[in-house]
This record gives C-alpha cells, sequence and structure tokens, in this order.
C-alpha cells in the first residue's frame, strides 16, 4: 500500500461503487462505523485483515472494481 492518503481514497472509491453508507460497509467488515471514518480520513490504517477483507470486498465489485484491484493489489505483489 501507499500513504494513508491513497487508502483513504481507496476506502471511500470502494464504498461508494459498492453504494454503501459508512455504517454498512463497517457491518460488512465487522468493524465500527468510526474505524470506518478514521479510514477514509487518514486517521488510522486497516489492519492487515481488514485489508484483506476490503480486496475481497473490492475483487466482488468486478468490473466496478478492476481498476482499483489493479491499482492498489496488485502491485504490491510484485
Amino acid at each position: 500500500m501507499h500513504v494513508s492518503d491513497d487508502i483513504a481514497r481507496l476506502i471511500r472509491e470502494i464504498r461508494e461503487r459498492a453504494g454503501l453508507s459508512q455504517e454498512k460497509f463497517a457491518a460488512k467488515l465487522g468493524v465500527t462505523f468510526p474505524t470506518v471514518s478514521r479510514w477514509e480520513h487518514g486517521r488510522a490504517r486497516p489492519s492487515p485483515l481488514a485489508l484483506k477483507q476490503i480486496e475481497n470486498m473490492l475483487r466482488k465489485l468486478g468490473d466496478k472494481g478492476h481498476d482499483l484491484a489493479r491499482e492498489y493489489f496488485e502491485q504490491e505483489k510484485h
């Protein structure tokens, strides 16, 4: 991953593309609404487990999330 600004943008983009409020996004990941808010504002970083869940959610978006999956998760495997 890049800096927290990139993570904040990623979280917001996934949530918006999935059509979820911060509350519903948090519920899907098993975290609290304030946690998602902190991620989106760059004040906290998701745990490795949460990042894996976010990646899985992103991949389930299919074409709507393909570009983000490639940008954020495939480059860190190289």
